[in-house]
């Protein structure tokens, strides 16, 4: 997501390669890096939170604190950082990757109607389920304009931000697949985080292991040399997707899966109402 460990190195790293020529560019870069620090930590606490804590003030808190880090910092990158990255090619995939990420957290913390784990649960909606009725996994949701609005809407507008995010992703994805070559981490950052959306959020399992797929098939075919740095951050993405190639093959492909039933299998031995919501893949948070 937007505080992944690939992107904070390539937001100090491009920040102090555009300083001399562009200092305000450099100064907003360093203040998101600021707060994809701080988004990092929190992230990883509501990773960490319980079903049956969700209701709870510090679960509705940690949820206003992320979504307002996240507002702030897509403020910083529509305002001052998208329109001056027409000239820097890494810097514009970061960019467009950012914008993806901050989406999709709204998605995962804010979305109305909710379609994750977390922000059923925020809601006071219970678990996500499989409509029968639908094409795809995902949870059962009122009717629109039914249900309670999500705790962080003080902060922002309640909707559907899910096709908005989905096609920040599919614009960040086309231009890693112009500007970058295979094996380049910011690009395996994009199509990493691109898959673990798609599993949690549009809930198409499928889908999300054919880009796991595809990204690693890529690696392997590019013949471009990367430093000692980007070759073990590429190998610790490799990892995360092929781990999400085989997520919820485990059971049955022939039925819909929803998020929730996705995630449950990689906590074996743990009662489900015990598991944390929405547990990310080992690298994205």
């Amino acid at each position: 997501m937007a505080s992944s460990e690939v992107d904070q190195k390539f937001l100090g790293k491009l920040a102090k390669a555009v300083e001399p020529e562009n200092p305000l560019l450099a100064s907003v870069l360093f203040r998101i890096l600021g707060l994809s620090i701080n988004l990092s930590n929190q992230l990883i606490k509501a990773r960490r939170i319980r079903p049956q804590d969700a209701q709870s003030a510090a679960a509705r808190d940690l949820a206003c604190h992320i979504i307002w880090l996240s507002r702030e910092g897509l403020v910083l990158l529509q305002q001052y950082v998208l329109p001056m990255v027409g000239n820097y090619d890494v810097l514009k995939v970061l960019a467009y990757k950012l914008r993806a990420s901050f989406y999709h957290i709204f998605v995962l913390f804010h979305n109305t109607p909710p379609v994750s784990s977390m922000g059923l649960a925020l809601q006071g909606q219970g678990a996500v389920g499989s409509d029968p009725s639908s094409s795809r996994g995902g949870p059962v949701n009122p009717p629109p304009g039914f249900g309670p609005v999500p705790p962080t809407a003080f902060l922002m507008k309640p909707g559907d931000y899910l096709p908005e995010a989905h096609q920040y992703f599919r614009e960040a994805v086309r231009l890693a697949d112009e500007l970058l070559w295979g094996s380049h981490s910011l690009r395996l950052s994009v199509k990493t985080e691109y898959a673990a959306f798609l599993y949690e959020c549009v809930h198409d399992a499928e889908a999300s292991r054919k880009v796991a797929k595809d990204t690693i098939t890529e690696v392997y075919e590019a013949t471009e040399g990367i430093d000692n740095d980007m070759f073990n951050d590429a190998c610790e993405l490799v990892t995360v997707l092929g781990k999400m190639m085989r997520r919820g093959l485990n059971s049955s492909n022939t039925t819909p899966r929803s998020r929730t039933e996705g995630s449950g299998s990689g906590a074996q031995g743990t009662p489900r109402g015990q598991q944390p919501i929405d547990s990310a893949p080992p690298g994205m948070i």
